[in-house]
């Protein structure tokens, strides 16, 4: 009980997001939500492209703050992972095939526009199968509710009907944030035609609200039509604002670029007699050129390109620090977000309570990290596997032998698997190694180190290595320190960074490395 409480109390003061963001909705509901229904977090998805890191994203950090909500209040709490996927076809991605397929398509709902891939009833339910295997994989605990679903199946009427009741003062919100020529032909309402089944673009006339009727012209003719029970979505704003009336939604983050959604959006649900939900706007990710990341271009990384080459609690790093900061999101940042997080989940253990609260870990987790180490860094597993070429599991793990204690998959599975992502980005992302041969005073230095190194007794640690190159820099001639590094990143390794040389030669082991002095100084003469 004492934890319990000391966690409580360091979470009401925590500067860390999702207690921040947690502690909107204990104001929103100092008394608990009425008749004690749950809290109800949401997150949107818009399946018409892939699903990528932003999805995902969007996600996690809505769960952050639902576990940090968790440990600040004993309210019931839900997760509604909500897919936009009756919205119309607008464009067809660039990275999908069956292209000419899909134009013939164009505007209708995405559950009704076939799958290009050819494995799923539609295009919509291709991609919510592969948002929700990935959610399902890393553990999510949410609900999964499909927009066609809901409109069909009538859980958006009595809102729709409330949205009719409302329609003039919708567009009074609506109407001044359209140019001239959008307002001509405006509509909260988009009827489906009955004949096309395309979703339409066209003003609408409420005929009667209650009956759920409008009137609206569709190849030249004028249509009555129920907008009840699948007759019709709405604009995306109205779309959101009826959502969150309908369902009751407490909280929902959204990215930057959905700043003034947010704020109609809102004015909507006002209007509708309700209280919009608490959120905040985080920064996108960019692409390697620091470009908007795009569904429909493809240029992000997938789901599946990052767990190719390194674990979910990498990518969940990755997603936690900073999120109102833009940030690249590419393969080449893999790498250090493995070791970061590592990095602060071996700090855990030693922190109080107010700094485990700060720390990544615990956010990515929903408490204590698992207790296992990591006893070599993922950047030295890089080096290792580089310089080895094309190699097997078995074989890195007999040089993590040298290095390692007790070294095997059963006492350290993460390092296990983080074998296999460090072979895979080492064959398919990183730079191949190209050695150049040392000049000047680098040549001695290496003749120096390769003489020390055979003079070390058997079993030498990391450390005492480490002390030989640190005294080889400092006295070997080189301007500072860093050059000599630089030096043997580069003849040896054929990088221009690297590891702890002692760290490296003690895994790599005192014969192999002098071997790569020796084919440096070959290739020097």
């Amino acid at each position: 009980m004492t934890d319990i409480i000391s966690i409580r109390d360091a979470a009401l003061v925590s500067k860390a997001w999702p207690y921040e963001e947690a502690r909107k909705l204990l104001k929103r509901y100092p008394s608990g939500k009425p008749g004690g229904a749950p809290v109800l977090f949401e997150t949107g998805y818009g399946p018409s492209g892939l699903p990528h890191i932003g999805t995902f994203n969007e996600v996690l950090r809505t769960t952050m703050v639902r576990r940090a909500f968790a440990e600040l209040s004993d309210q019931p709490t839900r997760l509604l992972a909500f897919s936009d996927d009756m919205d119309g076809l607008r464009k067809v991605p660039d990275n999908v095939p069956n292209r000419a397929m899909l134009t013939e398509h164009l505007g209708k709902p995405l559950t009704q526009v076939p799958d290009p891939f050819e494995k799923f009833e539609s295009f919509a339910h291709h991609n919510n199968a592969m948002l929700r295997s990935f959610l399902d994989g890393f553990g999510f605990e949410y609900e999964f509710a499909s927009s066609t679903d809901y409109y069909r199946g009538g859980q958006f009427d009595d809102a729709l009907r409330g949205v009719l009741r409302h329609y003039a003062a919708i567009m009074d919100v609506m109407l001044p944030t359209l140019g001239a020529e959008r307002r001509a032909t405006y509509s909260p309402i988009l009827p489906i035609s009955p004949t096309s089944g395309v979703v339409l673009q066209v003003p609408v006339e409420v005929v009667d609200a209650e009956a759920g009727i409008v009137a609206f012209e569709d190849e030249g003719q004028r249509i009555e039509q129920s907008v009840l029970g699948g007759g019709a979505k709405l604009q995306w704003k109205v779309d959101w604002a009826m959502r969150w009336v309908a369902l009751g939604v407490d909280y929902e983050m959204s990215g930057k670029d959905l700043i003034d959604s947010v704020v109609q959006s809102s004015k909507i649900a006002r209007v509708l007699g309700a209280r919009p939900p608490e959120g905040f706007n985080y920064e996108m990710f960019l692409d390697e050129l620091g470009q908007k990341i795009s569904k429909s271009k493809g240029n992000g990384l997938s789901l599946e390109q990052w767990l190719t080459y390194g674990p979910p609690e990498s990518l969940a790093f990755y997603a936690y620090r900073e999120p109102k900061k833009a940030k690249q999101l590419h393969l080449g940042v893999i790498p250090r977000a493995i070791d970061e997080y590592w990095q602060f989940r071996a700090a855990y253990a030693d922190q109080p309570v107010e700094q485990r609260l700060g720390n990544p870990v615990h956010h990515i987790h929903g408490g204590p990290p698992p207790a296992e180490t990591l006893p070599v860094t993922f950047g030295l597993l890089l080096n290792l596997v580089g310089v080895m070429g094309e190699t097997t599991k078995d074989q890195v793990w007999g040089y993590l032998a040298n290095y390692v204690p007790d070294a095997s998959a059963a006492r350290y599975p993460a390092l296990d698997r983080l074998i296999d992502h460090a072979i895979a980005y080492t064959r398919d992302v990183a730079e191949k190694p190209v050695r150049r041969a040392p000049e000047g005073v680098e040549v001695a230095a290496l003749e120096r180190l390769d003489a020390e190194l055979a003079a070390l007794p058997a079993g030498a640690s990391a450390e005492d290595i480490q002390n030989i190159v640190y005294e080889i820099g400092k006295t070997g001639g080189f301007d500072n320190l860093r050059d000599w590094f630089k030096a043997l990143y580069e003849t040896l390794l054929g990088t221009s960074q690297g590891p702890r040389m002692g760290s490296f030669v003690a895994l790599y082991g005192v014969a192999n490395t002098r071997g790569l002095i020796g084919e440096a100084l070959g290739r020097s003469a």
